[in-house]
């Protein structure tokens, strides 16, 4: 069986960020349970990222910052 390379907890908390800081809608999201709860907190990060004015550079530095994943 092949093995997963990345978390994908982390890569659902990861694309709801950028669809938060890009200002997408949070009904977008494409995942169920588990995974649409990371989205959605990523999500939320990334929208709270772009009110603040933190886009591009600034928005992605936070998602490192923030969580420092293995």
């Amino acid at each position: 069986m092949r093995r997963l390379k990345r978390d994908p907890l982390e890569r659902a908390y990861k694309r709801g960020f950028l669809y938060g800081i890009a200002g997408k809608s949070k009904e977008l999201c494409p995942y169920e349970g588990e995974k649409q709860f990371n989205w959605n907190n990523g999500w939320r990060e990334g929208f709270d990222a772009r009110c603040a004015g933190e886009t591009g550079i600034a928005g992605i530095h936070r998602l490192s910052e923030n969580h420092a994943f293995g």
